[in-house]
């Protein structure tokens, strides 16, 4: 029985790995790159750090930044929903997976069955004298089972089961491309908070130095040294800070909020103290390489590649439903009468036979479902040359960036030193009766927006600093990164 059993099994599976060796499915050919072969030269593409080797905490150099990206990479309610996206689609593919094989079952059983002579014409034994009107007997079964296994001859299954594993690693990667963007989001928040928080103590001691210009604009009109004009025009100033100052608080409070969102609903408490804008930077310079590099390091375009190998595997499996399914059932085991005897007689029974199913009339529905998988591959081509596309764009603004913001960021510096001076210059003009306090509001007033802009862009800069790493697929764990197949 033993060797029968073997015998039956060797003959399925053999005839699984036999069915399995043909696909219709199209060769996977990555598209064309729809980009330029290099980025533009004057955004000075070249570096000496390869982002995608480092993580975040190599690039971010705040301790309380890097406290925050790793609570929301903990606890962040869509990473987590992205994640569980993860172990389902692991899931579906080992379900499909294993339909390559056959299921083999194991299965008993017991009846005793009671049946009138007189209905069974096979035990019928006529009107002998003292013949029982019925017949009572016992029957034993033990054995194993292979259920209806289609034989993949034209790669219908296998093609199903690439298509499992394609969406599998598209939803790893989409989760990783989510990674990414969460590190990013919680970077240019954070550096909006530090810039807000500067503002709002610009603000402060803006108003604190406008509050002494105010009480001295007052001495002088009440010693009848000025008129009130003075006095009104310093008092306008003070109002322009203290008004900007509650805008500033405004901003905070929504940025704080959306920051906790980010990090999964609180923030956690006991981490570090900050840096400022200033210290945020370092001398660094990333390289961005060539755009075709992004086609390996980016988890977006990585997922799109495998969305539309799922769609090819799609058409194999719709081209292979024209021809015949063929499967196959067997079963083997032992039979016997008496439960004592079901191992010791020789009571070995089994079956086995192939069964072939070809639609004939199905009114068109196997033609659509190739028209649908051919249409679908149609888009996903599409879907992934633009996301090649927009992940050029990305890297090619952030270069850009990288170096005009730096630009602007140097001329403000040049801009605020200026109207410090202009500022103390028009202050001692007016102490001296040179000027009138109109000169002061104008230079106050400037310098005041003068260091607006400056931090605003030194938080520009350091939010595309940010940006083109992630861009670059920069911020993951050393050994998490998704490379192409």
């Amino acid at each position: 029985m033993a060797r029968s059993l073997r015998s039956l099994l060797a003959v399925t599976v053999a005839s699984s790995m036999l069915g399995a060796c043909a696909s219709m499915a199209p060769d996977h050919v990555r598209p064309e790159g729809a980009t330029s072969a290099a980025f533009d030269p004057e955004y000075r593409p070249d570096g000496e750090v390869i982002a995608s080797q480092l993580s975040y905490r190599d690039w971010f150099p705040d301790p309380r930044l890097q406290g925050l990206i790793s609570s929301a990479l903990a606890n962040n309610r869509d990473l987590l929903a992205a994640t569980a996206r993860i172990e389902q689609a692991r899931a579906r593919y080992r379900i499909q997976d294993s339909r390559r094989l056959p299921t083999v079952v194991a299965n008993a059983s017991g009846t005793r069955t009671r049946q009138p002579l007189g209905v069974n014409p096979a035990l019928d034994i006529g009107d002998v004298e003292g013949a029982p009107a019925s017949v009572t007997f016992n029957r034993f079964d033990i054995g194993v089972g292979v259920s209806a296994f289609e034989l993949d001859f034209w790669g219908r299954i296998a093609s199903l089961s690439e298509a499992a594993r394609a969406e599998y690693l598209a939803t790893v990667a989409a989760q990783r491309a989510f990674y990414l963007s969460l590190i990013a989001d919680t970077a240019t928040t954070y550096f909006e908070i530090v810039e807000t928080e500067e503002q709002i103590a610009l603000a402060e001691a803006t108003a604190e130095s406008r509050r002494e210009g105010l009480r001295i604009a007052r001495l002088r009109l009440d010693n009848g040294v000025t008129s009130a004009l003075p006095y009104r025009q310093a008092e306008t100033l003070l109002t322009q800070a203290e008004q900007q100052l509650a805008s500033e608080q405004l901003a905070l409070a929504q940025l704080r909020n959306q920051l906790a969102v980010l990090v999964g609903g609180v923030v956690p408490a006991g981490l570090p103290e900050g840096l400022s804008l200033t210290q945020q930077g370092d001398d660094r310079r990333l390289a961005a390489g060539l755009p075709s590099d992004l086609l390996l390091v980016r988890p977006d375009i990585i997922a799109a590649e495998e969305r539309l190998r799922a769609a090819r595997a799609n058409i194999g499996a719709a081209r292979a439903a024209f021809f015949p399914t063929i499967s196959l059932t067997g079963n083997a085991g032992l039979a016997s009468n008496s439960l004592g005897d079901l191992f010791g007689s020789d009571g070995f029974a089994w079956s086995f036979g192939p069964a072939i199913s070809l639609p004939i009339f199905d009114w068109g529905a196997r033609e659509a479902d190739l028209d649908l998988a051919q249409a679908l591959e149609v888009e996903q081509v599409a879907n992934y040359d633009r996301t090649v596309q927009t992940a050029f764009r990305e890297v090619s603004d952030a270069l850009a960036g990288r170096r005009w913001l730096y630009e602007q960021v140097e001329t403000l510096e040049r801009a605020v030193d200026a109207q410090e001076r202009i500022a103390r210059i028009a202050r001692l003009r007016y102490r001296e009766g040179v000027a009138d306090y109109l000169e002061v509001l104008d230079a106050e007033r400037n310098l005041f927006s003068a260091r607006q802009q400056l931090l605003a862009t030194e938080r520009a800069w350091l939010q595309n600093r940010a940006t083109l790493f992630v861009a670059l697929g920069g911020g993951g764990e050393p050994g998490t990164a998704i490379s192409a197949r």
